[in-house]
């Protein structure tokens, strides 16, 4: 893979579009909680495991990005529908952003290293140069294997649809309290837990393995992404379907994807054998 020419570091052009759109959220979700109903918190809890349990850790990342396991196509494309409802852009665009973090993590390139400020790693960085969201021209060569289906790449153009339509099916169903915890709640909140993985897991935690970069793994980043959390674990061993790789290191996106997996909707699932494990693995005094 060639080495990228977009410039992340670059604070000189503000993305107005996303921060406009960045700011509406945040407002929205602090009035969201004045309206909150049993039902409308519900709806909210189950969208969160829908698009940042499914659309982001088993699509987006476990799959579209380091392909860990095979399913249909099917399957692939109702992840990446679960993606876009996150306001994390489409396959594309976010297959090929998580692509260059590990070809440069934590060195130049890095979209969202800490070296470059820790509010910049969690979410300055989004504010900040080119609007790339829709881009596929610039970003797909990133993401070849994606760009060969044009079902990805008409996604990634038009990836806030699907977010639309959901929140005026919400409206329609259940009201405000819905759109406001359904969507705009939810999506803040599922902003933040992703953007965790980009700056607390590359600054507090324990490393278990010798990387090139500062990734850790932090058990509270874990139990709020489902197990995104067991970074050093993924940035040693990036096409494992598994993260957490020991009893202890609660792994809920790899317990889905073994559910999966018997029940014969996925296949060919690559988990890390113990010999690969210990071969990377610091020194026990050493992994902290």
């Amino acid at each position: 893979m060639e080495t990228t020419e977009i410039d992340f570091t670059s604070r000189d052009r503000i993305s107005w579009v996303t921060a406009i759109a960045f700011s509406i959220f945040h407002g929205l979700a602090i009035v969201a909680l004045f309206h909150a109903t049993w039902d409308a918190v519900l709806v909210a809890v189950v969208l969160h495991w829908t698009c940042i349990g499914w659309g982001i850790g088993m699509g987006y990342h476990r799959l579209h990005t380091h392909r860990s396991y095979k399913t249909s196509k099917f399957v692939e494309y109702f992840f990446a529908l679960c993606g876009t409802l996150t306001l994390q852009g489409g396959p594309v665009f976010w297959t090929a952003l998580h692509r260059i973090h590990h070809q440069n993590s934590d060195h130049a390139g890095d979209p969202h290293t800490p070296r470059d400020g820790k509010w910049w790693s969690h979410m300055l960085w989004t504010l900040f140069g080119e609007e790339l969201h829709g881009d596929t021209e610039v970003l797909g060569k990133y993401a070849p294997d994606l760009m060969q289906h044009r079902f990805y790449r008409v996604l990634t153009r038009w990836h806030w649809v699907p977010l639309v339509l959901l929140g005026l099916g919400l409206l329609a169903v259940g009201g405000w309290s819905w759109l406001l915890w359904g969507v705009f709640l939810r999506v803040v909140v599922g902003l933040h837990c992703t953007w965790l993985v980009n700056s607390a897991t590359h600054l507090w935690g324990n490393r278990r393995f010798a990387t090139k970069d500062d990734s850790r793994n932090s058990w509270w980043v874990a139990l709020l992404t489902f197990g995104e959390g067991w970074h050093n674990n993924h940035h040693a061993h990036p096409t494992s379907a598994r993260h957490g790789l020991v009893w202890r290191e609660l792994d809920l996106t790899w317990l889905q994807i073994k559910l999966l997996a018997w029940l014969g909707i996925v296949w060919d699932v690559y988990e890390p054998t113990k010999d690969q494990i210990a071969g990377k693995s610091l020194p026990l005094e050493s992994a902290v």
